[in-house]
């Protein structure tokens, strides 16, 4: 009786076997999974925050639907480590079967993960990283947040056309680091300007008062500084216990060192800095004013420039499968993210078709008190502006 029971029990089980199985791929297409790799924790975490914030908010306004598919976010913390994200990658794309992977909160993470989405022919969504080369690794990488050119060179051409005569560069030691460098000296010193000193910081938990000490001693009238997103509260805590804001020594630069999300904690020593960038909390217009109410109720915060290349990049996502109907063929999604445009809280965006790389405002901004708090307030608009660091090569 026993073993008749489990020979019936046995039997039962396995008829259901292949209709589970029949069924599982229809579910499993019911779900468009995006593989999120962003640095949680480490130096860079205040970027991977702010994007998956960002994220979520999008997603909340805009529900986890799109194109009778749901949208499923598995999010893997790199600590902006490359061969984390090559790891995160690869697992996520043949473990979690992921239809994209997006995020990279720094260059070399984004270069990791590019020959896995050239092999597996998914799209990459760069949301940070912003060394001009990264677009040219994979056919499969789109970017939506910048590039360092598309600043460096506006802030090199906007300070030598403004009375700044010498200046001295303090860039963190790699590869956007150098592009910044790169384009404000090409643009600085054809517009007559002199540099008196240039140092070169580690990316990975810096000192900055040493070299501080060489930008007050070398007297320029201004420094062009350039750290990632996270590091520009410590830089700025330094700078003003070395005396610099009492020097008269003017910060400019990209405006990753302002950026919105440690603004109003560098106290006063950050009024009248000088950056060029893609966005600022104070952007003027309703669809931004909208945009960090929300944020700032959801998460306590007012944004930064990588929530903004968050939120735009998951705008992108939807709007790809959208245009396929749900495919997720990535070569489709691909196609159909060349070219689009769309108003963002930043102000009007696209994809460029030949190079995948962002096309977007660049803004002059200076450090503002405004109702008592910090404010990058733009005061200059350069409309449209490509990526020339792929055009000088």
């Amino acid at each position: 009786m026993f073993d008749r029971r489990k020979m019936l029990l046995w039997a039962a089980t396995t008829a259901a076997i292949p209709a589970l199985c029949a069924a599982a791929p229809a579910r499993a297409e019911d779900a468009v999974k995006i593989g999120l790799i962003l640095p949680m924790t480490g130096g860079q975490a205040s970027t991977g925050k702010q994007i998956d914030n960002a994220i979520k908010l999008y997603m909340q306004q805009k529900g986890d639907t799109v194109a009778g598919k749901k949208i499923e976010i598995i999010l893997k913390d790199d600590a902006a480590m490359p061969d984390n994200t090559k790891r995160l990658a690869q697992e996520l794309i043949v473990n979690d079967k992921v239809s994209f992977i997006a995020g990279f909160g720094v260059t070399p993470a984004a270069l990791a993960a590019a020959p896995l989405a050239t092999q597996a022919k998914i799209p990459e969504v760069v949301m940070a990283a912003g060394t001009s080369i990264i677009t040219e690794r994979s056919p499969y990488i789109v970017r939506t947040s910048f590039t360092l050119a598309q600043s460096s060179t506006i802030i090199g051409d906007w300070a030598a056309k403004n009375g700044i005569k010498k200046v001295a560069t303090l860039t963190s030691d790699y590869a956007p680091g150098n592009d910044a460098l790169n384009f404000f000296k090409q643009h600085f010193t054809a517009g007559g300007g002199e540099i008196v000193e240039e140092v070169k910081v580690p990316l990975a938990n810096p000192d900055f008062a040493p070299f501080l000490q060489r930008m007050k001693d070398s007297k320029p009238d201004a420094m062009f500084v350039f750290v990632p997103a996270g590091q520009g509260g410590n830089f700025m805590k330094q700078y003003a216990e070395r005396g610099l804001d009492k020097s008269g020594i003017k910060v400019i630069g990209p405006g990753d060192v302002m950026d919105d999300d440690l603004l109003n904690n560098m106290g006063d020593a950050a009024l009248g800095a000088v950056t060029a960038h893609l966005y600022s909390a104070a952007h003027p217009s309703q669809m931004n004013k909208d945009f960090v109410a929300a944020y700032k109720k959801a998460f306590g915060n007012r944004p930064g420039f990588m929530a903004v290349s968050g939120y735009d990049g998951i705008h992108l996502i939807y709007e790809a499968l959208k245009k396929t109907n749900g495919n997720t063929d990535g070569d489709k999604l691909i196609e159909a993210m060349k070219g689009m445009a769309w108003e963002s809280p930043r102000g009007p965006i696209s994809i460029d078709p030949e190079t995948r790389d962002i096309v977007q405002n660049i803004y002059i901004r200076k450090v503002e008190k405004v109702d008592g708090e910090l404010y990058n307030v733009e005061f200059e608009t350069f409309n449209a502006v490509k990526d020339s660091g792929k055009t000088k090569k």
